[in-house]
């Protein structure tokens, strides 16, 4: 197990990014009807709310002008229309409002917040006209907005003290923790993000901190909430699993939700933070926010994966530099699917571009900013996902304005502005949700690949940053190439001595080599120089027992679940040292409680069942069993044993088809083959036995009981020569085998 994967941090303007797709709910889940796009008047016909106003802002507008709603005005009715009347017409004919910032034919995106040329000429003709009102009683249904929650939600989790925002200055950005309280590992659909006073927030990120680190960096002041924009170091967690959803909630987003297939996990002992970017009202606010969750059964079909094309390191803007431009560019290794994207910079942002360049040389525009807006910021989801074929580069452009002409200059004068986290710093971002696709079945992961290209990219720009070196690392490690990761990680050491997740990964990668004493030496070092280096004792522990010092492997593990969050892990590793130890009532309770925490704990799962079958109760066995399976389905130790528990209790077949899966998954061991070969030929099938034997044979050709129950097969079918062959050779490999030597006995002469 890999437990030391440091992943780069997904981090845009205000937040670190790591999960989802952002989408409407529909509006039948609403209660809303969705309005139709009008019919163009003709010329002689007069514009009226009735027919051809409220279609256009009950589609457009609404979601934000409603009572309680982002927008500063409601427009649900002709009154509030006709008030704001002259407003709307200026702001459509800029195209200030809808905010959308992409232009069109750039990207064809979902939820296109753009009016068409009609739309705008004729809510200028309505208003010119006088605004007339028309037959209000056939006007269509003004949309409902809920102030609650729009479904049941199966957690709410509330920020643990209210946060407040000054009455002026700049823009704000608070950081605010909300722990996931739960024992289990739950998936997420969907999500819904409630702040309190929706009219002084301008967005937020949701961002998952896997293992507390922003709470532990903050001891003292996490639960006031933190200012700024701080994120940058949060740990995406130790195994691969990189984060794939975009979550950015705006005010017009009521629910957040998952495409099909495509949920997201919480684990005991994450965080989540709701970072919010906040707008001063002129009156200090007091700020409280909720988060709803809503859980699905069904773990993740596709595992997608954000990317992230950047040029931070070259952002030094000169004072009245009016076209100061950065641009970078990403090899894409593989095929995927572009699902969307979120390209990112601050208030000196002035146009920006990004295009995928296809192997044929074709130039593919991905979307197109001419007039960006740091407060009109989104995600843009496509509505069809762009496919994009191994060999394609996606290149980014950004032209960055910090002249006086810029309006959104946040400096008067202008001062020289850097990278960095504040708004009035600047970034150079551009995030890809991308998912694999056309990747062999039973290939390595191919996110491994799509991760190495990105840190090597990373890499050639800023040769010693620790992320983009820890992650190659990492990726050599997985892919086992572990001599290759030590010498990355020693490298690592020599530029940040005694950084604790190198050295643990360090240790990690030792074990793989196969130097199992160096690794433990290394284990050992990081918990001495960080006592609290949970991840360290875990593996410290496992060495500890596998080197049978099974009394120092039961104070690691105990130690673990002592100091540090609860983690399946660990329990079901205790149960297995105390399994060994022969307590086996002691170690169901810890993979039961291992369960409680994770309902798909491997261990947990095989272990339980594997002492159900031991002591023959065979229904109990099978259903561990059969939850490990299902949960695992690529493990072949767990298909191993369900097929001998099956074989138990008379399911033959069944037992026969999971020892096939197991083979075709594992074809080079010879375990499985002959296990199948006994399982054949208990079933009768003594042919396909005998095959199964002797491919097992051909992979361990020195197994004296693999050529005593190959005669004993042959026999049993009357191959009386073949038998006394291989009877002979096995008392060749082992002169002492006493059933060979029987079994060649029993046959009759020849």
């Amino acid at each position: 197990m890999n437990r030391g994967r440091w992943l780069q941090v997904k981090r845009i303007q205000s937040g670190l990014l790591a999960l989802s797709i952002i989408a409407l709910l529909s509006a039948a889940i609403h209660g809303q009807q969705t309005p139709h796009s009008q019919i163009p008047a003709p010329a002689s016909s007069p514009v009226t709310w009735s027919k051809n106003i409220a279609p256009i802002l009950y589609k457009n507008c609404t979601t934000c002008h409603h009572p309680g709603g982002a927008g500063p005005f409601s427009l649900l009715t002709y009154q509030d229309a006709t008030r704001w009347a002259p407003q709307i017409a200026n702001v459509t004919q800029s195209r200030y409002m809808p905010p959308w910032l992409p232009e069109h034919g750039y990207g064809d995106f979902k939820d296109e917040l753009r009016l068409s040329e009609q739309d705008i000429a004729t809510i200028a003709r309505w208003v010119k006209e006088g605004t007339p009102s028309g037959d209000l009683a056939a006007a269509m249904p003004a949309p409902k907005y809920s102030s609650g929650w729009q479904g049941t939600p199966d957690l709410v989790l509330t920020i643990p003290r209210a946060y407040t925002l000054a009455a002026a200055g700049t823009d704000a950005y608070v950081e605010l923790v909300l722990p996931y309280p739960l024992k289990q590992t739950h998936y997420i659909r969907a999500m819904e993000v409630h702040p309190s006073n929706p009219q002084v927030v301008h967005h937020a990120d949701i961002i998952v901190d896997p293992d507390q680190s922003f709470r532990h960096e903050h001891p003292t002041d996490w639960q006031d909430g933190v200012p700024g924009m701080e994120l940058d170091q949060i740990d995406t967690g130790k195994d691969f699993d990189p984060p794939g959803h975009f979550l950015f909630w705006k005010p017009d987003t009521p629910v957040l939700v998952e495409p099909e297939g495509m949920p997201w996990k919480l684990d005991p002992g994450n965080d989540l933070i709701l970072d919010l970017h906040l707008k001063p009202t002129g009156k200090p606010e007091a700020i409280t926010a909720q988060i709803a969750l809503y859980f699905t059964d069904t773990p993740p079909i596709y595992h997608p994966m954000l990317l992230a094309l950047e040029r931070d390191g070259a952002l030094d803007i000169p004072p009245g530099d009016a076209n100061f431009v950065v641009e970078d560019s990403l090899p894409i290794p593989l095929d995927v699917q572009l699902f969307g994207l979120y390209p990112h910079a601050h208030y000196l942002g002035k146009r920006l571009e990004a295009w995928a360049v296809l192997p044929n040389q074709e130039k593919k525009w991905l979307i197109l900013v001419p007039d960006w807006d740091i407060d009109r910021q989104a995600i843009y989801t496509y509505r069809k996902p762009i496919f994009l074929p191994a060999g394609t580069i996606v290149h980014m452009r950004f032209v960055y304005d910090n002249s006086a002409k810029n309006v959104h200059n946040p400096h008067s004068p202008p001062i020289r502005v850097l990278s960095g986290n504040r708004s009035e710093d600047e970034m150079a971002h551009l995030w890809l949700q991308v998912l694999p696709v056309n990747s062999p079945p039973n290939g390595p992961d191919p996110r491994l690949l799509l991760e190495m290209a990105w840190m090597q990219t990373w890499l050639k720009k800023d040769p010693g940053n620790l992320k983009p070196l820890y992650n190659i690392g990492s990726v050599l490690d997985l892919e086992g190439k572990s001599k290759e990761a030590v010498a990355v990680d020693e490298h690592i050491l020599q530029l940040y001595p005694g950084d604790e997740r190198t050295l643990n990964r360090l240790g990690v990668a030792l074990e793989h080599s196969g130097d199992l004493k160096q690794a433990q030496g290394v284990f050992e070092q990081t918990i001495a120089a960080h006592p609290d280096a949970c991840d360290a004792r875990l593996n410290l522990g496992r060495l500890d027992f596998e080197g049978n010092q099974v009394g120092d492997a039961e104070q690691q593990f105990r130690l673990m679940l002592e100091k540090c969050p609860p983690e399946a892990v660990a329990e079901s590793g205790l149960g297995v040292v105390l399994a060994n130890e022969g307590r086996e009532d002691d170690a169901k309770t810890e993979f039961q409680k291992a369960l409680r925490i994770d309902p798909d704990d491997l261990t947990a799962l095989y272990s339980l069942g594997d002492l159900a079958l031991k002591e023959n109760r065979i229904p109990e066995a099978e259903t561990y069993l059969e939850a490990a399976e299902k949960a695992h389905p690529e493990d072949t130790d767990t298909r191993a044993t369900l097929a001998e528990a099956y074989e138990q209790s008379g399911r033959l077949n069944d037992a026969i088809t999971q020892l096939r899966s197991a083979i075709k998954m594992a074809p080079a061991n010879a375990e499985l083959h002959a296990l199948l070969s006994q399982t054949l030929a208990s079933s009768g099938e003594l042919q396909q036995a005998i095959t199964e034997q002797k491919d097992a044979l051909r992979l361990q050709p020195n197994d004296a009981d693999g050529w005593n129950n190959l005669g004993m097969e042959e026999a049993s079918a009357g191959l009386l020569a073949e038998a006394r062959q291989a009877f002979s050779h096995a008392l060749q490999l082992d002169p002492g085998h006493t059933q060979a030597r029987e079994n060649l006995q029993r046959l009759p002469p020849s």
